[in-house]
């Protein structure tokens, strides 16, 4: 599986990971801030949010989530659309959303089902995004 990082595009990462973390930053900033804060149990707040790690953190994980993807899609073989949809799915559903809810499900999230649709859309949504984008650019 390491062998394959030779044979990545990594100009078709770097262009799926900036895709997936500008999705990001528009889906909690713009498309859906009142409903994520709502999640958050804090709806009549301004978040704090502005601090590196709030916009580093988040583009390492995708970062790292869209090199994993490519590993996989390379080593997988995965050449068409329609497979690179099914990846999205099974990768996005199985770990990216049920790991999401999973998290939520704790104390300090007031909403973790709310938590978990908004920002496990987010995460399938952008790995929809990233899986067509590296098998586009294959």
């Amino acid at each position: 599986m390491i062998s394959q990082f030779a044979n990545l595009n990594w100009i078709s990462i770097l262009i799926a990971f900036i895709a997936y973390f500008v999705l990001g930053a528009l889906w909690f900033t713009l498309f859906f801030t009142r409903q994520y804060k709502i999640s958050l149990g804090r709806a009549d707040e301004t978040l704090q949010n502005n601090k590196p790690i709030f916009i580093l953190g988040p583009a390492l994980c995708s970062l790292v989530i869209t090199i994993a993807s490519a590993v996989l899609i390379n080593a997988l073989h995965i050449q068409s659309f329609a497979d690179a949809f099914v990846f999205a799915f099974v990768v996005g559903f199985g770990y990216l959303v049920a790991n999401t809810v999973n998290i939520a499900i704790n104390p300090n999230i007031p909403r973790p089902i709310h938590y978990g649709v908004i920002s496990g859309t987010y995460h399938l949504a952008g790995i929809l995004i990233v899986s067509t984008i590296l098998v586009a650019m294959h």
